[in-house]
């Protein structure tokens, strides 16, 4: 093998000899300054290079493109009969493509299956010869002894009779008999002799097969050896030609970029003599020159996503220019600019499709280090169940509560309808029960989801004599789809018309079996209104929670969920948590979704102030930042600095979340924007009690949008209507609705001076039904033709003045003049227009009856016929409702 010193390397591939000797020691090759390089250590250099720079290494590019450009010039003759010189560019281009390792492996496997034919055919063959060899040998041997026997026997039957002399004719019978034995025992020897012969030789040439196939076998490996080594060199010589050909490339674009600011710049006074490469052309410094060749592939990237980035960092990130991430989105659809906040979903589908590893983060150490300093005990105890109480409007669940609690809730709610979760805990005989009451209208579904999460029971109430209704259905799929065991109420069994086993029937539809059916759901019959059954239900809710073993830390930093939140104008944000373990006391600081703040006071459900909460009791807590919204989960932390940086931290990812989906929303509605001009908008600024009951109406009326006429909620929030809420809706002109809330002095002043609409509502109903309403009377007005008239054509007359007169008789309703017309032939219209005259004799009238004769006068249009029809229209608006 040809050696090449360290040194002598260095020069040639134009690198120092300290960088050559660092590149050798990290491809695992140790040298010295004065050492020298094979052939195979270069090899072993390149592919580290190659594998380092994100190449293939030894096994070369899966592809190579060659191009080749020739310019040659032609002489054409112009349309001015001047001769003109037109350049033409030839461009040739060739890919060669390397086979893949699955070609290779099918290859080796084909000829690996080609050997394995050949081996068997030869072992049969080999076989086949041995078998002939012996069977020749035996009948050869078998011919031997029995030709030597007949020879032998000749001779002693000659020998005998030289013996006998002719005068003694008598025969020695005990002779002839040890003679035939002598013979045959020859016969014999001589066989055994030519078998043992037999089968020497079809050794030996078993023997000489066997070899003969070592031989071809080594033959055949060698052979293979030098092919395979063939193709590698082939393959190899191609990589490294392909790579030297683009360091040459590269290095040619940069010594021309580097002569060209020579020629600009002042020589120096005292520089390092440069070194002439090709053509005569100066070459960098070898201090500024790459080692090797640059990366022949796109190098993929591991990309660590948060919940938002900018282009330009997610650019950053791929290692890939911020145009290229721009580019590749405007690909997507989306129109963004480089320093533009896209969200964590976006993110991860444009750096999915540039071909890289996604990795989805959430930047949240420290409120994971908040959550974890908790004091926690391990020791739980028995917690009284959690049993949300839920089925259709107007069933009877507050009434049921009613009765359980000896108070008068229902009365007090507007239109007899719950529109918050109320939150109870009762004493009973049995022990202490939570109870959850959830609204039943069909707007407030979030919130009765929100109620099964957080329960460990659901009560079903279902009216006896009603049965199972839409939102009945909605409650069972809640319950499933929050794993809740249910317990049915039959309720209203004091009706007449009450039928329990209806309801059994409809309930069995929906998968819930009753206990007497072989299923595991009681059902209890009941009347809230009397009271009848309510004990029993009881009974049937603490069974069901001795089966489930329901324990909870007593001690410990207290963790819940918010059951409702409002604002209160008197005490601020108002909370209302149902503590799920630990012990929540006055002065504990929580941390809650994005707010936070120091418990400074709590109350029961009656009001009534208390001190400390365990599990399973709800309570109002009051000191929160603002208002919480619905299902946040409450921490009780322990540092107050802390627990404001993270619910900070939550706003600020909160806001930049927002903003990324709005700017999504915007760049893919951009091209319906455009089309929207025709499109009616309904603004409301919607102010509410509560924070559930903002979310019900919001989801409910943004459902009445329709392609022609929208809903749009410019403005929310808990608490009562403000001059701000007012001063958005005039800019934004807006409706200000409110519910269960209403408006200060300075809000009624912007009102009442900007002529605002402003409308307060405290039943769900009314509002939905009044947008509604206002949203009809925004609907583009429908017009449709109705027919008053139709006159068949029993005679034509001629007119010079006017052309063809249709003498007509009323069939159908009525005539008139001044309405328009079709002409039906064989009931197709075939003329559509309106009358020139209507006569009645000879006097012109405006309307002719149903019954009489007339003469119509059809204007441009002369070739009506008998038996044509005239049929007379009207065009009526007709109002629209949604």
């Amino acid at each position: 093998m040809a050696e090449v010193s360290i040194e002598k390397l260095a020069e040639t591939i134009d690198t120092t000899v300290d960088k050559l000797l660092q590149q050798l020691n990290d491809a695992g090759i140790t040298k010295g300054k004065d050492d020298s390089v094979t052939e195979s250590e270069k090899a072993q250099l390149l592919d580290h290079l190659s594998k380092q720079h994100g190449g293939k290494g030894a096994e070369g590019p899966d592809r190579m493109t060659l191009q080749r450009k020739s310019k040659s010039t032609l002489s054409v003759k112009g349309s001015t009969g001047k001769e003109k010189s037109v350049s033409v560019e030839v461009r040739k281009k060739r890919t060669y493509v390397k086979k893949s390792s699955i070609d290779q492996q099918k290859e080796q496997e084909r000829l690996a299956e080609e050997e394995a034919a050949r081996k068997e055919a030869e072992q049969k063959a080999q076989q086949a010869a041995e078998q002939k060899a012996k069977e020749e040998a035996e009948r050869k041997a078998k011919e031997e002894a029995e030709r030597k026997a007949k020879e032998e026997a000749k001779r002693k039957a000659q020998a005998q009779r030289k013996a006998n002399e002719p005068q003694d004719k008598k025969v020695d019978n005990a002779q002839v008999e040890k003679d035939r034995i002598e013979a045959e025992r020859l016969q014999k020897e001589a066989e055994e002799a030519a078998l043992r012969k037999a089968e020497e030789e079809a050794k030996r040439q078993a023997e000489e097969a066997r070899k003969l196939a070592e031989e071809n076998e080594a033959r055949w490996k060698k052979e293979e050896e030098e092919r395979r080594k063939r193709e590698e060199t082939a393959d190899h010589h191609l990589t490294t030609s392909t790579y030297a050909r683009e360091a040459e490339d590269e290095s040619d674009a940069r010594e021309e970029k580097s002569a060209r600011r020579k020629k600009k710049k002042k020589a120096p006074v005292k520089a390092e003599a440069p070194a002439r490469g090709r053509k005569g052309k100066l070459k960098a410094p070898t201090s500024l020159q790459h080692g090797f060749q640059k990366p022949v592939t796109d190098v993929k990237q591991e990309v660590r996503i948060s919940e938002t980035i900018t282009v330009a960092e997610l650019a950053s990130r791929m290692a890939v220019k911020g145009a290229e991430v721009v580019k590749t989105m405007m690909k997507m659809g989306d129109m963004v600019t480089i320093n533009q906040v896209v969200d964590q979903e976006t993110a991860q589908l444009v750096a999915e499709e540039m071909g890289h590893k996604v990795v989805l983060v959430k930047e949240n150490e420290l409120e994971v280090q908040v959550l974890n300093d908790r004091s926690e005990i391990d020791s739980t105890e028995s917690r009284a169940p959690v049993v949300t109480v839920m089925g259709h409007v107007d069933h009877g669940k507050t009434s049921t509560l009613d009765y359980i609690r000896s108070a008068k809730v229902a009365s007090g709610e507007a239109g007899g309808i719950t529109q918050h979760i109320g939150a109870y805990h009762v004493e009973t005989e049995g022990g202490m029960i939570t109870f959850l009451d959830t609204p039943g209208h069909a707007a407030f579904t979030s919130m009765r989801a929100r109620g099964a999460k957080a329960t460990d029971i659901v009560i079903l109430v279902v009216a006896a004599d009603d049965g199972v209704m839409p939102q009945t259905k909605e409650a069972v799929q809640h319950a499933k789809a929050a794993g809740v065991p249910l317990i049915v109420a039959v309720n209203k069994m004091d009706k007449e018309g009450a039928d329990p086993d209806r309801v059994k029937n409809e309930l069995a539809q929906l998968d819930v079996i009753p206990e007497e059916w072989g299923g595991d759901v009681q059902f209890v019959h009941i009347s809230a209104k009397a009271g009848t059954g309510v004990d029993a239900l009881l009974e049937a809710v603490l069974m069901q929670a001795e089966l489930l073993e329901l324990t909870a830390p007593t001690q410990g930093s207290a963790a819940g969920v918010v059951i409702e939140s409002r604002l209160d104008k008197g005490r601020g944000p108002v909370a209302t948590v149902l503590v799920q373990s630990g012990q929540l006391s006055q002065g504990d600081i929580v941390l809650c979704g994005l707010e936070y703040g120091r418990v400074r006071a709590m109350r029961d459900e009656n009001g009534k102030d208390i001190k400390t909460a365990g599990p399973s009791i709800p309570v109002e807590i009051l000191g929160l930042s603002g208002v919480p919204a619905a299902g946040d989960e409450a921490t009780v932390v322990k540092d107050e600095r802390k627990a404001r940086e993270v619910a900070l931290y939550r706003q600020g990812k909160f806001r930049d979340v927002k903003l990324a989906r709005q700017q999504k929303a915007k760049l893919e509605n951009m091209f319906t924007n455009m089309t929207e001009g025709d499109v009616s908008e309904v603004n409301i600024v919607l102010k509410a009690d509560v924070q559930g009951s903002i979310e019900a109406i919001a989801d409910s009326l943004t459902k009445l949008s329709t392609d022609e006429v929208k809903v749009k909620i410019v403005g929310s929030g808990v608490g009562g209507i403000t001059e701000t809420d007012a001063t958005l809706a005039a800019a934004s002109n807006a409706i200000i609705v409110g519910f269960n809330v209403r408006a200060d002095a300075s809000a009624r002043k912007v009102v009442e001076s900007e002529n605002l609409d402003l409308r307060y509502y405290s039943v769900i109903y009314s509002l939905i039904e009044e947008v509604k309403q206002a949203m009809s009377g925004m609907l583009a007005p429908e017009f449709k033709q109705e027919i008053i008239g139709l006159a068949e054509v029993r005679d034509v007359f001629k007119s010079p003045k006017i052309g063809a007169i249709a003498g007509c008789m009323v069939t159908e309703g009525i005539v008139k003049r001044s309405a328009p017309i079709r002409v039906l032939r064989d009931n197709v219209v075939i003329y559509e227009g309106e009358l020139e005259s209507l006569r009645r004799f000879k006097d012109d009238v405006q309307e002719v009856r149903n019954g009489m004769e007339c003469g119509i006068g059809v204007k441009n249009y002369n070739d009506v016929k008998v038996g044509d029809q005239i049929e007379v229209f009207e065009t009526v608006e007709v109002q629209r409702s949604l």
